[in-house]
């Protein structure tokens, strides 16, 4: 490369640098950018460098030129584009991409890289027992706004069932929310500021990246290994970027399946302390393990650790119940976000999730859904590796698994090539801010039995 190419390459990324800030709001519409000066320094690059890209900025329109002043930005930004937010990933890895393929394809469709279960490995007769019984009586409310805590006998049974798990909630640290999902995007709301940081595992579920983003904060990621966080990287990202929050699943973590060690929680919790560190524990595969594995919020005793559930895996996505377990006066903070931005619970939904789980056919229901996925885990990790797949580690339970591909594959591009015989995948890239995890696809087990998946990937691969 010349030095006028090089140039022109350090300009391009000064300017992607603005523009991306623009995007994510950490630079709102008026406000200043740094001096020509500090840009340099920050950016290693020359002040030469820095001043045309802002000139180039400026005749863009993106920023203006105050005389004596420096340099603002420009106007109203544009209508927030998720998309736009982060990296610019092929759409066939991106989060988004990779969640509403699942959701819209059709029945003819393949799912290996989807996040639920099959309809009909779901307590469907079980549901419609209790949608009798609730027809039959008088006292379920059809037409009304729950209140904001959420259905009272559902709080209680839910705070016994987390004891189980050594995690003391009284009703009145319990709020139901609509799902797992809104209980994070609530918290955020609470916790958050545009421009604040929030580690997340590295890989971790993808939605986290795309909610983050819709929040418009900075995201790092932390490297997990099988027993949870990279503790020194951990260390690392707290002393180096100050974060506000980090989000984690502690028990089954999607993509990997793997469970935090109990002297990794201790480490963690212990570093959160002294950094002033919140955690959200997101705990919506809690019923899929034969045994638990250890709790943030059970040893932390919901001081700096938040704890969410729901049950969308385990009884249906339709029924949309989560709930949010924090301490007493993030409750009350919570419950006034609530009624501003979705006023009543779902009382029809609670007063279903309470009956099922009331039922003494949910703990059967659970305990052959545990039996059915160990052997769905076996008859994938034998297939996959039989092509010439890896599994990172064998999970004890759950219906995920993280697989390598052979060195050299791009998970991506299996994946398109796969779309194309109407099998959908999740390449890693999806799930890894650093871009580490290109070379490895997460398999549903219980959506990865049909032989078509297993033929098509091989093509696939050749």
């Amino acid at each position: 490369m010349d030095s006028d190419e090089r140039v022109g390459t350090l300009v391009e990324r000064v300017m992607q640098a603005v523009r991306d800030r623009i995007a994510q709001r950490t630079l709102a519409p008026g406000a200043k950018l740094p001096s020509i000066r500090k840009c340099a320094e920050t950016m290693r690059v020359s002040k030469s460098t820095v001043v045309e890209a802002y000139d180039r900025l400026a005749a863009e329109g993106a920023i203006q030129a105050r005389r004596g002043s420096g340099f603002y930005v420009a106007g109203h930004p544009p209508p927030l584009s998720l998309a736009e937010t982060g990296p610019r990933l092929d759409r066939a890895v991106d989060p988004l991409w990779v969640s509403r393929q699942s959701l819209e394809a059709g029945d003819d469709f393949l799912k290996p890289g989807c996040g639920w279960l099959p309809s009909d490995w779901l307590p469907d007769a079980a549901i419609r027992r209790i949608l009798r019984s609730m027809a039959r009586a008088d006292r379920i409310g059809l037409t009304d706004y729950g209140t904001p805590l959420g259905l009272p006998p559902l709080r209680r049974l839910l705070s016994r069932r987390l004891a189980e798990r050594g995690i003391e909630a009284p009703p009145g640290q319990i709020m139901l929310t609509d799902s797992g999902t809104q209980a994070i995007d609530l918290l955020c709301r609470f916790l958050l500021e545009p421009s604040d940081t929030v580690l997340v595992d590295d890989p971790c579920y993808f939605n986290f990246h795309a909610m983050l983003r819709a929040h418009r904060v900075k995201v790092v990621g932390v490297p997990f290994t099988p027993s949870g966080p990279d503790v020194e990287r951990f260390a690392q990202a707290l002393e180096e970027h100050r974060p506000r929050l980090y989000i984690t699943n502690s028990g089954l973590q999607n993509p990997t399946g793997a469970s935090l060690a109990p002297v990794t929680a201790h480490r963690l919790l212990k570093l959160a302390e002294r950094h002033g560190l919140t955690i959200i524990e997101d705990d919506i595969f809690a019923d899929f393990e034969h045994a638990p594995a250890p709790r943030l919020a059970a040893f932390d005793g919901l001081d700096r650790v938040i704890h969410i559930g729901s049950f969308s895996k385990t009884l249906s996505a339709s029924i949309r119940c989560g709930f949010i377990a924090a301490r007493p006066d993030w409750i009350e903070g919570l419950l006034d976000l609530k009624v501003a931005t979705s006023f009543g619970g779902s009382p029809f939904s609670a007063e279903l999730v309470l009956g099922l789980l009331k039922d003494g056919a949910y703990r059967k229901h659970l305990d052959e859904l545990r039996v059915r996925l160990a052997r769905a885990m076996g008859e994938t990790v034998r297939r996959l590796r039989d092509i010439g797949l890896t599994p990172w580690i064998e999970p004890g339970a759950g219906m995920f698994l993280w697989c390598a591909l052979p060195e050299g594959m791009d998970a991506g591009k299996i994946a398109r090539r796969a779309l194309s015989e109407k099998i959908i995948l999740a390449p890693g890239g999806a799930f890894s801010l650093s871009g580490s995890a290109n070379g490895f696809l997460r398999f549903n087990v219980a959506q990865s039995l049909d032989p078509r998946i297993m033929e098509a990937l091989a093509a696939a691969m050749r």
